[in-house]
């Protein structure tokens, strides 16, 4: 892990290099046409960079999944990770958190015309539900569904695969992934009512307390200026059954 000082390498380079997924839609997803990674988490990476550092500053992108995220963080890769990533408690133990910039709910991706309706219908002896390794999502369908099979695979992709080939009845991850998914296959929905709050925060090393303290800072002005509400709508405001105004600022 680098000992320099984020914030003060960031003011030097004019630059902050974030840690993105580049398989989740509507968040961060290759566009493999241009190259590009695009979603709402890259777009907020930009907007906070350019607050942060000024209009002229670049907002650098490595991509990480679920697994490879902190390790990444900790070996100095990166200056900060916003990757759909939950704020919990285990995870404080490990990194810091910004402040929430989005407010997500763990659900379901299932088939339509799926008896599964909700997590409660997965709680039968044997039912088989897919995860991501690394997600905080697998842990609480132990706990909402304890009788249910979990089929951990590395990323969204594989699971994506898996629900469609009928390793499981369904899917679980934080809702805006699902709605996501949902938007590029239309025979799949989300069902059920997000039954976990899943705020994201921006991720820093330990002892970076001079870049919290301006990520948090540029969070404020760009709930204030409107400019965050702007990116809401452009991700999320025609994606159907996902409220977006339940993460308004």
């Amino acid at each position: 892990m680098k000992n320099t000082n984020a914030w003060t390498q960031a003011q030097k380079t004019d630059s902050l290099t974030w840690g993105v997924k580049a398989d989740t839609k509507l968040f961060g997803l290759m566009n493999v046409k241009t190259s590009q990674i695009e979603g709402f988490d890259i777009d907020m990476a930009k907007a906070l960079t350019k607050k942060m550092l000024g209009k002229d500053a670049k907002a650098n992108f490595v991509q990480v999944t679920s697994q490879t995220r902190i390790p990444l963080l900790k070996n100095g890769n990166l200056d900060a990770i916003i990757a759909t990533m939950t704020i919990t408690d285990e995870r404080k133990k490990v990194v810091d958190f910004s402040n929430s910039y989005f407010d997500a709910g763990q659900s379901l991706l299932v088939k339509k015309g799926s008896p599964i309706k909700n997590v409660q219908d997965l709680n039968k002896s044997g039912t088989k539900v897919i995860g991501v390794v690394g997600s905080n999502s697998v842990e609480n369908i132990k706990k909402f569904a304890p009788k249910a099979q979990v089929i951990q695979l590395q990323d969204y992709a594989q699971a994506l695969t898996a629900l469609k080939s009928g390793q499981g009845a369904a899917l679980t991850t934080d809702n805006g992934i699902l709605f996501g998914m949902a938007v590029d296959n239309p025979n799949y929905q989300v069902v059920g009512k997000a039954f976990t709050k899943e705020p994201y925060g921006v991720a820093i090393n330990k002892g970076q307390d001079d870049l919290k303290e301006h990520v948090n800072k540029a969070l404020k002005e760009l709930e204030k200026s409107g400019e965050y509400n702007k990116l809401i709508e452009k991700w999320f405001g025609n994606i159907a059954g996902f409220d977006y105004k339940e993460v308004e600022r």
